[in-house]
């Protein structure tokens, strides 16, 4: 995405990918009921265009609004979650496409006609980025509401790369000095160190030794702790965690809702003695070497605490994915500073229907396995900014959710493989579980 060629291509697969999300939805998905995890889909897909129009079209050239009235539903600082579920606040399929066709044409004529300057393919950067987490959450706003999973990648199509290992144990990373986030003010910001501004600036820190699992815990592992009474066991579970636990939740739609409070992941339940997981609109066995997913923060916290293991720091969990010593070039991805997105479960391919040992192409060099893709991994880390933060163009990509917000790294399934990196970093609350989101464990 670095010259006119790839940029327009990849706004050209953004667009694709964003709009066919909803052009495969009938009429009463799009009137998919209120749920707090979920935007309305054409509220997803109007607000994605909108951030084209404000940081490019209206703040470099000056444009009018393509609709004023639009603008305030469109932008999220305008207009509460709960309001944007409003009857008749968001406009109809066919105009929200309009909006949004719109729009990205005159993106696509503003690249094509001018010359490409390093602070405008920034902007187009962050703005199709930006699109793609969209995606991310539209993708799991079909599994939260038992909607149909979006055949739209050609890697779904691509066989899973195996391994003969069953048990791969731990990886033991030693002290050391290492490097950790990306470059602030660098000559290549918007090429080869492009990152969001919680990745900056970079810094290095001093690690004591550590022991991290080379895998994500699985559903066999998880499944043990539930079988062990590990929901009823409240000596497991932090303060936060026993009034988590206490307390009902909209679980979203049938049968979730059944499960008034947590007994087991909130896609799981029991027939017959048999354990099934709901994968979309589809209740299928639970497979035992898959990696547990949709477990909040204080499911994966009183795991650990079962199992006499501890969730990694953000640090640690960088330090085993990318291995960047002080002092040496650092990379980018597990393997090194190209994305190889064959190594990887993203890009809404298999979404996260893999044994926890797949991928031994994609290992670090501590031979720890799926640390980017597959699921989001909770750390044991409060999302706070670097020393040094400022903000980014967009100032509230980060702020907002500093202090209240638990760190996860890696990137899921659904994350679009162009937007992530082993220093990147997102924040959700230590309840949400509806994210695509798993875990691996330390040793004490």
């Amino acid at each position: 995405m670095n010259d006119k060629d790839s940029l327009i291509q990849e706004l050209k697969n953004t667009q694709q990918k964003i709009v066919s999300l909803i052009t495969t939805l009938s009429d009463e998905e799009i009137a998919m009921p209120y749920q707090p995890g979920v935007n309305p889909p054409l509220w997803e897909l109007g607000h994605a265009a909108f951030f084209f129009e404000v940081f490019i079209l209206k703040e470099l050239d000056k444009a009018e609004s393509f609709d004023p009235s639009m603008d305030d539903i469109w932008d999220s600082f305008n207009i509460d979650h709960e309001d944007r579920w409003q009857p008749g606040m968001i406009p109809s399929r066919e105009k929200t496409l309009d909006y949004v066709n719109e729009i990205h044409q005159r993106i696509l004529s503003r690249i094509e006609n001018r010359e490409l300057s390093q602070a405008d393919l920034y902007l187009y950067k962050y703005a199709i980025f930006h699109q793609n987490m969209h995606i991310e959450s539209l993708i799991w706003a079909r599994q939260t509401m038992g909607y149909k999973k979006m055949e739209f990648s050609q890697s779904a199509n691509q066989p899973i790369p195996l391994s003969d290992e069953s048990d791969l144990g731990d990886a033991d990373i030693p002290a050391g000095r290492y490097w950790i986030g990306m470059p602030a003010d660098s000559p290549q910001f918007a090429t080869e160190d492009f990152a969001f501004d919680n990745e900056k600036p970079g810094f290095e820190i001093e690690m004591e030794g550590f022991s991290i699992s080379k895998t994500l815990v699985s559903n066999e592992e998880y499944l043990a702790f539930i079988e062990d009474g590990g929901y009823q066991n409240k000596e497991l579970w932090s303060w936060g965690g026993k009034k988590w636990l206490g307390t009902e939740h909209d679980f979203g739609t049938p049968p979730e809702k059944l499960m008034a409070t947590p007994k087991h992941p909130v896609y799981w339940k029991q027939e017959d003695g048999v354990w099934l997981e709901r994968h979309f609109d589809q209740w299928q066995p639970l497979v035992a070497d898959y990696p547990v997913t949709h477990v909040s923060f204080f499911e994966a916290e009183a795991f650990c605490n079962w199992a006499g293991r501890r969730l990694p720091t953000e640090y640690e969990w960088e330090v085993a994915a990318l291995a960047n010593r002080a002092g040496q070039t650092p990379r980018k991805f597990p393997w090194g500073n190209e994305m190889d997105s064959s190594k990887v479960d993203m890009n809404g391919g298999h979404v996260a229907q893999i044994p926890v040992t797949a991928y031994p192409e994609g290992d670090s060099p501590f031979g720890c396995r799926q640390m980017l893709g597959t699921v989001w991994e909770w750390t044991s880390s409060q999302y706070l900014p670097y020393p040094g933060f400022t903000v980014d163009m967009y100032v509230f990509m980060s702020t907002l959710q500093f202090g209240y917000h638990k760190t996860t790294r890696g990137g899921s399934c659904a994350t679009s493989s162009i937007l992530i990196r082993g220093s990147y970093r997102q924040a959700y609350l230590p309840e949400r579980n509806d994210v695509f989101v798993g875990f691996r464990t330390c040793a004490l």
